[in-house]
Formats: C-alpha cells, structure tokens, sequence
C-alpha cells in the first residue's frame, strides 16, 4: 500500500514538474514578449485546447496577439486549440452593442459570409457616440474590436472550415 503511495505521488509530481517546466513555462515566456499584452496567467490545458487568459491594453491588435501567441507557441500548443481569455472591464454600452449586432454576426458565421460582419457592427454602432469598430479575420478565427472612451471590449469567434460532403 505504501508502495503504491510514493509510486503515485511521483508519477503525479513528476507530470505537474514537466506540465509546469516543459509546456506551461514556454507559453508564459511567449505572452510576455508580445506587444499589447499587459498581463497574462499561467496557460490551462487539456487534451483538446490550450487556454491563456490575458489583459490588454486599448490599442492592442487582437489578431496579431493570436497569430504571435500561435505561432511562437506550435511547440507546445500543439494541435490543441488556441484559446485566449480576455479580461475586460464591463461597459454597458459595447456590452448593448454587441448583443445589438449579435444576431446579425451570428448569421454570417453560420452561413460563413464573413464580410457582413464590418457592415452589421457598424450599423450597431451608428447610433452610439464616440464607439468605434474594428474587424478582422484570419484563418482560424474573426476576431472584433468594440472600443469607447472608457473600456475596450475584445471577442474572439472561431471559424469553421466548409466540409466537403459526399455524394
């Protein structure tokens, strides 16, 4: 019984030692050298995806982020998905914003017509004062900007590749 003990607790200590020194620790030095990000805390993964929660600053782009974190972390990241987790502070004008174009952003992504996002988050955003909208979109993900005098809200929407269907 005893045995069984210490053969558990170093093989679990082992692995939380290479999970925190050989993956963890290479992504936290990825998200510290990339302009925009003000902070970051250790990445959280699993099987199937590598989340990293960050806090940006307001002019930071959100798709360069990305694409840095991606591509200076394919060692450790792997096939997993990529998942960033954005602190923000809670504004109700973007957050009234983005519910107002959410349905109109929602079906372009489904029918996978992403160059009507830019034209319904703009209309959404017509009738706020001093809002501004910024998309932009990449392989993997569309990725929207809302910002304000006071806050900056950031989403990230993950695409999905056309499937070719048999006959």
């Amino acid at each position: 019984m005893i045995t069984a003990a210490i053969s558990a607790s170093v093989l679990f200590g082992g692995w939380a030692v290479y999970n925190q020194v050989a993956v963890a620790a290479p992504l936290e030095k990825v998200t510290k050298g990339i302009q925009g990000i003000v902070s970051s805390e250790k990445p959280v993964m699993d099987r199937n995806k590598v989340a990293i929660s960050l806090e940006l600053t307001p002019d930071a782009n959100l798709r360069d982020i990305y694409e840095t974190i991606a591509a200076n972390g394919k060692d450790v990241v792997g096939d997993r998905k990529l998942e960033l987790n954005i602190e923000e502070k809670s504004n109700k004008q973007l957050e009234d914003l983005w519910y107002a174009s959410m349905f109109e952003v929602a079906e372009a992504m489904e029918r996978k017509t992403y160059s009507h996002i830019p034209d319904a988050m703009n209309e959404a955003a017509k009738s706020m004062k001093d809002v501004t909208v910024t998309t932009e979109m990449d392989d993997t993900n569309v990725y929207i900007t809302i910002k304000n005098n006071e806050a900056v809200k950031y989403i990230v929407l993950p695409r999905t590749p056309n499937q070719l269907e048999a006959w």
